[in-house]
Order: structure tokens, then sequence, then C-alpha cells
């Protein structure tokens, strides 16, 4: 049997698989295993199974190891930590608290220091649901109750959330390295400025919002105090810190992206305790909280591991790149499919599901074509950032519905967010027409 069919056979049960909710690991690693059989079964060219069972067990657990073993996993768990650690020290909602006080005055002050705490609470979790849960808790209720358009209310955390993917630490980053071999540090430090334009962006939709609807926004409120803003300010300070460690430790050299981590997720425990808004018993919690995230996390990473490999026997990658190599596609009409693809996956499957069914065939692409790995990891993330507020599905978008309940159906957010698309759409074009912005500064990084 022709070990392309059999791939392209996974590829489809595959999509069928996640379509009908089957959870990601299981899928991945039932479907890798039955193809690699497959594969060994038939490679005398008649169906011989007895000689196929060593072939793929080794396959499955020899992958497995070699992923688990990897010392770039290990950031994941380390910057989990820090998201939760950090959040039960109050120290990941402080940018918004501050945001929010300062930008009092401003007529839809509150949803712009929504957008700007789900930069803060991003940069230091990695995680774009965490955020748009978190978030939708504690802005969604409090702009409604003050007379927020409940669209303007729950789409700026919904696509704020999305913040999450992209300034680091960014948990899609890792596992883009891992399954790339490419540098975490140079990911992280080409996602910064990508994610404060689009932060950036955010906010000017909200402005545009406004001046052509004034009513979804209550009248101005009262300027907080200078006690007051020195108080939050003085509060949000850790957040600062945090970020700080990562950015400047990486882009100066000074730390691995795992060492970041390692010294990140200490200095939030210490902060924590010494503000006495954090205890044993929450740092306890954190660290279960830890526990069950990285393990469906790395559950997930052996199966797509395993996925590759099976994948790599079929021959499709190289298959696929001859027949682009005898069309003659030129960069542009690459890049345009390419973004199409991962746009419509957008719209049914998780962005680690996404990454993990094209990076086998994709990366192979962009390489035939000369293409910058970095600066293909930020498009890829940015594309996984779209998806998440893309409907019919939008995760972030029925996380945000989820956690605030009625106030917050899933169709009123839907007609919300095409404002804030329609900015994402923008900077991936830019992103595309100008890599230097992903690259100006990861190129500084050794």
């Amino acid at each position: 049997m022709d070990p392309a069919l059999i791939g392209l056979v996974a590829f489809a049960v595959m999509l069928v698989l996640l379509a009908i909710r089957v959870p990601i690991a299981f899928a991945l690693i039932g479907v890798a295993t039955l193809a690699a059989f497959t594969i060994f079964a038939f490679r005398t060219g008649t169906f011989m199974p007895e000689r196929a069972f060593r072939a793929t067990s080794s396959l499955v657990f020899n992958n497995s190891f070699d992923l688990l073993h990897s010392f770039d996993l290990s950031m994941i768990p380390l910057f989990i930590a820090l998201g939760n650690i950090a959040y039960r020290a109050g120290i990941t909602t402080a940018v918004y608290d501050a945001a929010k006080v300062w930008l009092l005055r401003l007529r839809g002050g509150i949803a712009v220091a929504s957008v700007m705490g789900c930069g803060g609470f991003s940069a230091i979790t990695g995680s774009s649901l965490a955020c748009a849960s978190t978030m939708g808790k504690i802005c969604t209720p409090e702009m409604l109750r003050l007379g927020y358009d409940p669209r303007l209310a729950t789409a700026s955390v919904a696509a704020g959330g999305t913040l999450g993917s992209l300034i680091p630490p960014s948990i899609l980053f890792i596992i883009y390295a891992i399954f790339t071999e490419t540098s975490v540090n140079k990911l992280f430090i080409a996602g910064i400025l990508p994610g404060l334009l689009t932060l950036a962006g955010f906010v000017l939709v909200i402005a545009m919002w406004i001046k052509a609807d004034p009513a979804a926004v209550p009248a101005r409120g009262e300027a907080a105090s200078i006690a007051d803003k020195l108080t939050a300010f003085r509060r949000a300070w850790p957040a600062a810190v945090i970020f700080a460690v990562i950015v400047v430790g990486i882009y100066g050299g000074y730390f691995t992206a795992t060492a970041a981590a390692a010294v990140s997720v200490v200095l939030t425990s210490l902060i924590g305790l010494a503000q006495r808004q954090l205890d044993l018993a929450g740092i306890w919690q954190a660290v279960r909280e830890t526990c069950v995230q990285t393990g469906a996390i790395f559950f997930v990473a052996a199966g797509a591991k395993i996925f590759v490999a099976a994948i790599a026997l079929t021959g499709m990658a190289p298959a696929l790149v001859d027949w682009v190599a005898q069309a003659e596609l030129s960069t542009a009409v690459l890049l345009f499919a390419i973004c199409v693809v991962y746009l419509m996956l957008g719209m049914f499957l998780d962005p680690i599901g996404i990454m993990v069914l094209t990076l086998p065939l994709v990366v192979p692409l962009v390489e035939s074509y000369g293409l910058n790995l970095i600066w293909f990891g930020v498009v890829v993330v940015k594309l996984l950032e779209i998806g998440l507020i893309t409907p019919p599905v939008g995760l972030n978008v029925f996380v945000l519905s989820n956690v605030v309940g009625k106030d917050a159906p899933v169709g009123m957010v839907f007609s919300g967010i095409w404002r804030f698309l329609s900015v994402d759409v923008i900077v991936l074009l830019l992103l595309v027409a100008f890599p230097p912005i992903s690259l100006v500064l990861s190129n500084a990084v050794q």
C-alpha cells in the first residue's frame, strides 16, 4: 500500500475525529499508531502484521521518551506555574486595576483598561484561554454594570485574550520551537512588536467604536486622585518587573528562556509572600493546577510527536515539496494558500491541534522557499490568534460566554468581534509584507 495514501487517510481521519470532539491527544496517538503499524506491515508489499508490532511500539515509545526528556519542554510547566502563582498573588489583575484607575477620566476607559489588562495578564501567563477566562470574570461584569454596550464589553475581552499567543511568554511559541527546532528565545522576542502592534490596534478599535456610537459607553467618570493613581501604580509594579526579567533577561543574553521562567517563578512567589497576598497553601494549589495543566499539554505534545514521526514515514512532506516545486508557485501565492488553510482550520480546531496537523507538511515547504522560520512562526501564531475569535468556533468567545453566563451569549459576542478581527487581519498583512517587524528585535538575540 502506498505510504502517501496512508498519510492522506490519516489526515482525513484526524480531521473527522477532531470535528466530533475526540480529545486531541487520543486522536493523535490512535491515528499515528495505526498509520505507522499499517506502513510497517506493508513494507514488503504484503500485509505482514507480525513484523509491524516491534517497529510500531519502538516508534511510539522512543518518540514519547525523547520528547518528554527535552530540555526545552521544561519551560511549559515553569511558565504555567508562573501564571498560576501570579494569579493567586493578585499580580495578573493588577495591570487592569492600575489601567482602570488611570483611565477613569477617559470615555471608554475601562474597555481600554480591559484590553491593556489582557495584555499584562498575557505577558505573565502565556495562555490566551486563561486570559479570556480570568479577565472575562473581572472586566466584563463591571463594564456591563456601568452601562457599556454588551458587544463592546464582551468582544474587547475576547479579543484582548488572544494577546497571550504573541506577547512572551507564549505556550504556542514553545511548542512551535520544539517541533521546528528553532530558538525559543528568538521567537519570544520576535512576538513583542507584533503583540504591541495588535494591542494598539485594539485600543484604536475601541476609540473608533465610541466615536461612531457615543452611547456605547457611559459618560466620563470622575478622575481618580493622585493618591489612588500612585497606589494603583505601586500595586502593578510586580507585573512590570516580571515581564522585564523575562524580556530583558532573554534579549540581553543573561538568561535562556528556561532560566528566565525559573527565575520568574521564584521571584513571583517571593513577591506574593512578601506582600502577604500569597501563602504556602496558595502556592501548593498553584502547583497542583500546574501539574494538571502540564499533564494535559504534555499528553498532547507526545501525541503530536508520534503523529509527526508517522507522517514522516509516509513521505508526504517531500512529495508535497516536489509538487509545489513543479507547480512553480510564487512565494506570495504559497503564503496566501498557507494563510487560507490556517484561517479555515482556525474556524473549527484549537490552536495546538492546528499546529501539530500542519507543521509536518508546511515547515518543509517554507524551508524549501528559503523563508525565515522565526518570522514564519510569528505569522503562524498570529493566524492561530485570529482563529481564537473566528466564528463558528472561536474558543476565546466560547470561554468568555461560559464564564460570564447569560449576559454574554455567543452570538452577541461574535457580533462585536468583527471590528477586532479587522485589526488582526491588518496586522497579519503587515507581518507578511514586512518581516522586519518580527525580526528587528529577534535578530539581536543569540
